[in-house]
């Protein structure tokens, strides 16, 4: 679960892309034929080097995985 940085110090936006994942017993691969995206972009998601998502595809990660949008990202502080 890498962090992606942001402009607040301490504070991060973690991706929790790969848990799903495992959970969800599917691959990126399959994930990215199934939400239309390349391969390439969601792995610049699950490693945490995304810089911005857009809401249709967050929306519709969202809808394969079968989740909310607080299960896939999170807000960690260094002091939590």
């Amino acid at each position: 679960m890498p962090p992606i940085n942001d402009d607040l110090e301490g504070a991060r936006i973690m991706v929790k892309l790969d848990d799903l994942l495992y959970a969800r017993r599917m691959t990126l691969t399959e994930l990215a034929d199934r939400v239309g995206l390349t391969l390439a972009n969601l792995s610049i998601l699950k490693t945490g080097k995304a810089k911005a998502i857009r809401f249709s595809t967050l929306a519709a990660i969202c809808r394969e995985l079968d989740c909310q949008p607080g299960d896939l990202l999170a807000y960690r502080t260094e002091q939590a």
